[in-house]
């Protein structure tokens, strides 16, 4: 029989998927490439299935011979190893991200007599709004739980936005641009001890109550379906330390994270003046120790802080707290220059065992995403931003209305309800 190829990512199978299989099983024996996880985030968002599920679902197809892992949008590797007679394919890929690799599949065909067959597109099946339902039924804590290792096996960088509210995790949940022809967005949102807290008028000293932020992590949750990392401020005393893992994982938190310090928790963006004292190397590992046994799933992550005190200690601790079981490590300096952050970088890197590394660049908020990903850096967090935008338009809005004696002239400064309501499910 002649070897047909179909490149896949069977994520949410519909008609369309059956139609295509049905007509290259008239043409031979068909061996599916199943996009990887990685090959899939390169240009969309990460499947709601893991590879394994997909696969296993591919392989009771009717008409499937083999499955196949299909890495990269590029089909080069396989298509070289297979030699198939035909690849089939939907027309829809003749514009758009894929354009340039429907060429290259030509091309590739021609060095041994292959031929590409493309199928109309199934019309009354889309796979954007099939996406787009999901996102409206929502998501599962467990589905939740484990898409941030997922994302990190996927991804070159994670982009991770904070988020105090349900608004504010609707935008970063869908919110969605091209740059330089891809579509880029928020992987994973950020819940701060910062913004909460700044949100509820309360100062940044750890007086917001886990209760309460869990509730608003649970409001956030029923409005999104990305993962989310908890900034858990110092983490407390461990015996608290411990139930903290255990509600955050039960929610469906991907991972919690804590720095070492003690004492009144202060924040550093308040500049030098603040007195920070950090914990001794033993009792922060302990607190990894008691949080890492608390948890009940693999998937649940525990990533420790640390500030750059010095570059010795940064890196001892690094160590240490890996050793202690901490699933990453978050390496953190309030001066403006990255260059404590690249040294820091640099060397950690060259230790026997790392683990993957986060920044959340505040102050030093030049470097490109590309430049983390050259220096081994795995999330990047924009840590505060959602909620200081919000600061300088409402003061301007309130400012003009008490100005002028009317809402007129603040118009221009606000946006209209329509958008804001066709943002939240449920409203049309």
């Amino acid at each position: 029989m002649k070897k047909v190829y179909v490149a896949m990512s069977a994520n949410l199978i519909h008609t369309g998927h059956i139609n295509i299989i049905r007509s290259a099983a008239q043409l031979g024996k068909i061996t599916i490439g199943l996009l990887s996880d990685k090959a899939i985030a390169s240009y969309k968002r990460l499947p709601y299935m893991t590879f394994e599920q997909r696969k296993t679902i591919m392989e009771n197809i009717k008409n499937v011979h083999e499955v196949i892992p299909q890495e990269t949008l590029d089909y080069t590797n396989n298509l070289r190893n297979l030699r198939p007679d035909y690849v089939v394919h939907g027309d829809d890929w003749r514009t758009g991200v894929q354009k340039k690799t429907r060429e290259q599949v030509i091309e590739l065909l021609s060095e041994w007599g292959g031929e590409l067959v493309e199928l109309a597109y199934t019309q009354g099946i889309s796979s954007t709004q099939l996406n787009e339902s999901l996102k409206e039924i929502g998501t599962t804590p467990n589905i939740r739980l484990g898409m941030l290792k997922r994302l990190l096996g996927a991804k070159p960088i994670v982009r991770v936005n904070e988020v105090h509210h349900g608004l504010s995790g609707l935008i970063t949940e869908q919110v969605r641009i091209e740059r330089n022809g891809k579509p880029v967005e928020f992987d994973a949102m950020w819940s701060s001890c910062l913004t909460d807290s700044t949100a509820k008028g309360k100062p940044d000293i750890e007086a917001v109550d886990m209760t309460s932020r869990m509730a608003m992590v649970n409001e956030i949750f029923e409005v999104t379906t990305k993962p989310m990392l908890f900034d858990a401020g110092t983490g407390g005393l461990p015996e608290h330390f411990s139930f903290a893992v255990k509600s955050l994982e039960r929610l469906g938190v991907s991972a919690v994270v804590i720095e070492d310090k003690i004492g009144l928790k202060k924040n550093l963006l308040l500049g030098n003046e603040v007195v920070q004292q950090q914990d001794s190397i033993e009792k922060f590992c302990y607190k990894i120790q008691v949080g890492k046994k608390n948890q009940i799933t693999d998937d649940f992550m525990l990533i420790a802080r640390i500030e750059i005190m010095g570059m010795d200690d940064a890196l001892t601790r690094a160590k240490a707290y890996i050793e202690a079981g901490a699933d990453a490590i978050m390496i953190h300096s309030h001066k403006k220059q990255p260059d404590d952050i690249f040294s820091f970088c640099e060397e950690y890197h060259k230790l026997t065992h790392t683990m993957p590394l986060m920044v959340a660049p505040f102050s030093f908020n030049s470097v490109y995403e590309d430049e983390w990903i050259d220096k081994g850096v795995s999330i990047v967090v924009s840590a505060n931003q959602m909620l200081r935008s919000t600061y300088p338009a409402m003061l301007k809005v309130a400012k003009s209305i008490l100005k002028h004696g009317r809402t007129l002239e603040c118009d221009n400064d606000c946006t209209s309800i329509k958008e804001i309501l066709e943002l939240i499910p449920g409203t049309k």
